[in-house]
């Protein structure tokens, strides 16, 4: 998928998100906000063969809407642009598939990779009256996802960005739990911080011949944002 195609995807969704804005905001048990979260990621592997290689750095961008059934209670879901990744490292020499060409990796040597997933988490949010100007919160839920771009870097062999597409599973879903704090601004308005764990249930990476083995991907991420 091209770039152009993605962002054309990703603005068309955020529209269809915000087409009724000024209704929202109206309606009372209708809230929405935006967040911009860093995050760190890894992968776990359920076989000897195949090692996690450490944490990567990443982002969460997104909108999430609230619709609330009571006071305290309330559905949740949104969309995210999740940028992530891990490092796996095989303790065998491994053939790797990729678009244009074929690539041996020696024994203990880390494949590098870069993900990026589109995300519409589905949830329940609880949350506490408030106390002064600070809400408690907690909101767990289920997130389907989407893979929009996936490249891979082999340091050993000078590899760097390399489409990932025949390594990576297109879908995927998981779960989700975040907890935090909001702080009023007045009316409606509130700064959110929060810590947040995602976890997918199916195997991230495709096994193309190579070792059979199930890759989950884990992300901690640190709630900020601003809710409306």
């Amino acid at each position: 998928m091209s770039v152009r195609k993605k962002i054309t995807i990703i603005s068309f969704l955020i529209l269809v998100l915000l087409f009724n804005l000024n209704d929202i905001q109206a309606q009372q048990k209708i809230s929405f906000g935006i967040h911009a979260d860093p995050l760190l990621s890894w992968f776990t592997t359920d076989v000897r063969e195949v090692s996690n290689n450490g944490a990567r750095a990443g982002f969460n961008f997104g909108l999430n809407f609230n619709n609330y059934f009571s006071k305290n209670y309330s559905f949740s879901t949104g969309i995210n642009l999740i940028s992530a990744g891990g490092s796996l490292t095989p303790s065998d020499t491994t053939v790797y598939e990729f678009t244009n060409f074929n690539t041996t990796v020696p024994s203990g040597k880390p494949v590098i990779y870069k993900i990026q997933y589109l995300s519409i988490p589905v949830g329940l949010k609880l949350q506490t009256n408030q106390i002064g100007y600070v809400t408690f919160f907690t909101d767990l839920g289920l997130d389907p996802k989407v893979v929009i771009s996936s490249k891979a870097d082999i340091p050993y062999l000078d590899i760097r960005g390399e489409n990932a597409a025949k390594l990576v599973n297109l879908f995927n879903l998981s779960y989700h739990i975040t907890a935090g704090i909001e702080y009023s601004l007045g009316g409606s308005t509130a700064l959110v911080a929060g810590l947040g764990f995602d976890n997918n249930f199916f195997d991230i990476t495709t096994d193309n011949g190579r070792i059979k083995d199930k890759v989950s991907h884990k992300i901690l991420s640190f709630r900020l944002g601003i809710n409306f």
